[in-house]
């Protein structure tokens, strides 16, 4: 008779989380006719408690998991990239993790446990006194005191913010901590250049319906200064306007004076409108001058588009997309291929530059990096949203270890901590090229041993034009099914997106 050995118990930690999702199902089934209004008000309070409770709780597990390095396990660099691709909240990573540093108690060099950096807001929470929306009003308004105000006073400060904060809303609170700013440093002479250097910070928003981006600043006052000499010159009226061909571009002390008076009688642009033209017609110089040096991690730092063939014939389809990962309308395209002098090219079709490379070099050269730009669009790794600018070109079959070549088709996209991510060792993904199916030509992306889940995957969150393409050939297989006709095929995935 074979002796079985029998399984470790499970750790009373899962235990409990499995309960509580008992719990949650058992609520989830409970009807709430049967509560009065007075009872069923209080449903939702004690509903919003819960919920803020469980930030100190995930809080705990979060420092524990970033000091044993667990993310490891998940074929992790980093515990802000667990949160982001793991847990899935790419975006809010950062905000997250401020939220872990004000209120988690951290182990110091030796192992003790520290109290929480700031005491009575970490205490608010673990009660469900205080929101997560006001945690972050309590964090900004604190990070923005002095350096050099009393320890004391700061103390005081965020005891008062985390007094008012449970029954403040946010912008309540964030007056509040505008009033508590300007009594400790009424004058502005306790701010130093490190408060300054601290605070300072420009922020590029993603695009929105329109295409269109938001760009906030807190700008230092040195920088504030060159700023406004810049607008003053390249924001005067009639300067740079692009709804006015006659308009002098460039630097102002080129144009003639007479046109340049002239344009700015015809220039009815915003001052507003006229400071983003201005930047426009800076940046564009920026890249034709070649400021930015030869290279940026292979790609040359010019604009770089992708486009499809038939798109660019028609002017017309899905947007293009450049190699930072913004999209550009196809109007727009258009107008950058009639003067390009940077590098834009048309991928799709063949190109007689070398693109297999064999034994005969370790680097990708120029031309397969183009062409990785076209046809992975960013890093390959499941869920990264990196543009391809800031991304490596990996060997999907090891140039040491596995022989591999440097050519197109075994070559992906992917960031520097992704590819870093990639090896043979148990907490370390591995990558093959789908040889058939939709995804055909496209990195895999194989889970660690140590991963939950095994199933191999494939990154589409870049290539939203060929989701779409799959999308309307299942509206085509539905409405031929619908009319009774012989369906068509439907598109299979090589390797699944995550959930």
């Amino acid at each position: 008779m074979a002796f079985v050995e029998p399984s470790a118990p499970q750790p009373l930690l899962l235990t409990q989380y499995e309960r509580l999702h008992a719990l949650l199902d058992e609520i989830a089934e409970t009807s709430s006719t049967d509560c009065a209004e007075t009872e069923l008000l209080q449903v939702a309070i004690e509903h919003e408690r819960a919920e803020r409770r469980m930030l100190s709780l995930f809080a705990g597990h979060i420092v524990d998991i970033d000091e044993r390095a667990a993310y490891r396990k998940m074929g992790c660099q980093t515990v802000s990239h667990f949160i982001s691709s793991v847990l899935n909240r790419r975006g809010e990573a950062t905000r997250l993790l401020n939220r872990v540093w004000a209120i988690g108690e951290f182990p110091d060099m030796q192992g003790q446990i520290l109290e929480p950096t700031y005491v009575e807001t970490a205490k608010g929470v673990a009660d469900g006194g205080i929101s997560v929306r006001n945690v972050d009003v309590i964090v900004d308004v604190m990070r923005k005191i002095p350096a050099s105000v009393d320890e004391a006073e700061k103390e005081a400060a965020e005891a008062t913010l985390a007094h008012y904060a449970r029954d403040y809303d946010p912008a309540s609170l964030r007056n509040l901590g505008a009033r508590i700013l300007a009594h400790l440093d009424p004058d502005g002479t306790i701010t130093d250049d490190q408060d300054r250097a601290r605070n300072r910070g420009l922020k590029l928003g993603p695009q929105d319906a329109q295409l269109m981006s938001r760009l906030t600043a807190t700008l230092d006052p040195t920088t504030r200064a060159m700023l406004d000499v810049v607008l003053a010159v390249w924001a005067a009226p009639g300067m740079n306007n692009p709804d006015d061909p006659s308009s002098p571009t460039g630097d102002p002390s080129d144009a003639d004076p007479d046109a340049l008076a002239a344009a700015a009688e015809r220039d009815n642009r915003s001052t507003e409108k006229r400071n983003h033209d201005a930047f426009s017609a800076l940046l564009r110089l920026t890249l034709d001058r070649g400021e930015l040096g030869g290279s940026h991690h292979g790609l040359p730092p010019h604009l770089i588009v992708t486009i499809t063939e038939s798109a660019l014939r028609e002017a017309a389809g899905d947007p293009a997309r450049t190699a930072t990962g913004t999209l550009l309308p196809i109007e727009d395209a258009v107008d950058l291929a009639a003067e390009a002098q940077h590098h834009l090219a048309v991928f799709r079709d063949h190109t007689s530059e070398v693109l297999h490379l064999g034994r005969a070099r370790r680097f990708a050269s120029r031309a397969q990096r183009f062409a990785a730009v076209a046809r992975d669009g960013g890093c390959t790794h499941p869920g990264c949203t990196r543009a391809s600018f800031d991304c490596e070109i990996h060997h999907v079959a090891e140039w040491v270890a596995d022989l591999g070549p440097t050519d197109l088709d075994n070559l992906a996209t992917a960031c520097g901590p992704h590819n870093r991510a990639v090896g043979r060792g148990v907490e370390q993904w591995t990558t093959t090229i789908a040889a058939e199916g939709f995804d055909a030509g496209r990195a895999v992306w194989h889970p660690p041993r140590s991963h939950p889940s095994s199933t191999p995957r494939v990154n589409h969150a870049h290539r939203t034009d060929e989701v779409l393409d799959r999308m309307r050939i299942d509206v085509r297989r539905r409405r031929t099914a619908a009319s009774g006709s012989r369906p068509a095929p439907t598109p299979t995935d090589t390797a699944a997106d995550p959930p």
